[in-house]
């Protein structure tokens, strides 16, 4: 059994490099999961000299068991690193060599079971940041047996193929609506210095911008099927909310980002006195939130106000709020079209703002033109991808149903 380090992030260009550059995959907690997968998304990747010299212990290769020991939420989590792979790890995980392959997979299964998280848990010392030291480890009586290891694959195969079904309905959305308004976007082109030239006016550029990715935002979208129309028209962007009626004392919802999910929906549980409103973004009932700032924005976080205590509510300052001037536009068809990825993706060639808190200005959506099909027409829109969703949201559910009575299963083999 080996620990690996996390190297210091001040020294980056030391210890740290990319994939493209052929750097080494760098395994951190959040690529563990309970299916005893090791997902290489969103891997960091360290360099030869740190794989080879600095973290010369904690080398990973195919078949090696991996297991996290340290950290809130679920403790002993275990993958197996992928025939001919190569790899390291930080200190939140032990790397342990097996006799082969198949024995990591059946002490993965067996300690991501509901059996071995708690036999790891009872191990586990410290308070707020739980963890389990190498005798602790060791001390978990294992199971050893094949058949959990069958069992749990035939779930994960099962609840990856439901979830992919649920993905591919909810990619076909953006789809489905350009293709009911008549939308072509136009085609990605290489990253070549021709395709990032451009031409404009001097009175263009003036106080603006002028870096090629921004030449490429999308302000008028146009559709073969109904007029384009400025969003300003007919809808209000970031207006001012007052609480009539209300008093200083009187409750209405509070609205955190995180109360946003990226799936659209909105949790309005919470309730905050109408006198501690200022500083924060106010609105009302049925008022459409989207997310300005990175990540939020691109991971659709928007959703309609709904069920508001007392019709009103405050929250991020990191909203943008829009309201419909008149009964020809349909909220939900605005939350359909800024919830679509295409639109996502251009509101992100906006970013204005540092690093790590680059934010889509009013400004975009002040210029912005897009489609306005008469209402039963935005209605229909609206019904056919609130039906994809939830098909896609049951899909999701059914899956994660299927794989916790496969872990049911696996229990009972173990105590049986």
């Amino acid at each position: 059994m080996a620990s690996g380090a996390t190297p210091a992030k001040a020294e980056e260009e030391k210890f740290y490099s990319t994939k493209a550059t052929g750097g080494i995959p760098f395994i951190r907690v959040q690529n563990l999961k309970e299916t005893s997968e090791l997902v290489t998304d969103e891997l960091k990747y360290i360099n030869d000299f740190t794989h080879t010299e600095y973290l010369k212990r904690s080398q990973v290769s195919g078949g090696d068991l991996l297991t996290k020991i340290t950290g809130v939420g679920r403790m002993a989590v275990s993958a197996v690193a992928p025939t001919n792979f190569s790899g390291n790890i930080n200190q939140h995980i032990v790397v342990s060599k097996t006799e082969n392959y198949r024995t990591s997979e059946i002490l993965a299964a067996y300690l991501n079971s509901d059996v071995g998280e708690k036999l790891a848990s009872r191990r586990s010392t410290g308070g707020t940041r739980p963890a389990l030291d190498y005798p602790a480890l060791r001390s978990i009586p294992i199971v050893f047996d094949p058949i959990i290891v069958d069992v749990l694959t035939k779930a994960v195969i099962q609840k990856r193929q439901q979830e992919t079904q649920a993905q591919i309905l909810l990619d076909s959305i953006d789809e489905y609506l350009l293709s009911e308004l008549g939308i072509k976007l136009p085609p990605d082109l290489d990253n070549t210095t021709e395709n990032r030239m451009f031409k404009t006016s001097w009175r263009q550029l003036s106080g603006g911008r002028y870096d090629p990715t921004f030449q490429k935002v999308i302000t008028e979208f146009k559709g073969s099927k109904y007029p384009s129309r400025r969003l300003r028209d007919f809808a209000q962007i970031n207006p001012a909310t007052k609480f009539k009626g209300l008093q200083d004392a009187d409750e209405v919802t509070f609205i955190p980002m995180e109360n946003v999910s990226e799936d659209g929906s909105i949790d309005t549980s919470l309730n905050r006195i109408a006198a501690d409103s200022k500083g924060y973004t106010t609105f009302a009932e049925n008022d459409l939130l989207v997310a300005k700032i990175t990540p939020c924005m691109e991971n659709g976080k928007t959703g309609v106000a709904r069920n508001l205590t007392n019709q009103f509510g405050y929250g991020s300052t990191e909203f943008h709020v829009f309201r419909p001037k008149s009964d020809n536009l349909n909220i939900d068809y605005l939350h359909a079209f800024f919830h679509a990825n295409f639109f996502r993706q251009n509101a992100k060639l906006t970013f204005g703002g540092s690093a790590g808190h680059q934010r889509v200005p009013p400004e975009f959506f002040k210029k912005m033109y897009i489609p306005l099909p008469p209402t039963p027409v935005q209605i229909k829109i609206v019904q056919e991808i609130t039906t994809r969703q939830q098909q896609a949201q049951s899909l999701r559910q059914q899956a994660q149903h299927d794989f916790t009575a496969a872990k049911r299963e696996i229990e009972r083999l173990i105590l049986g």
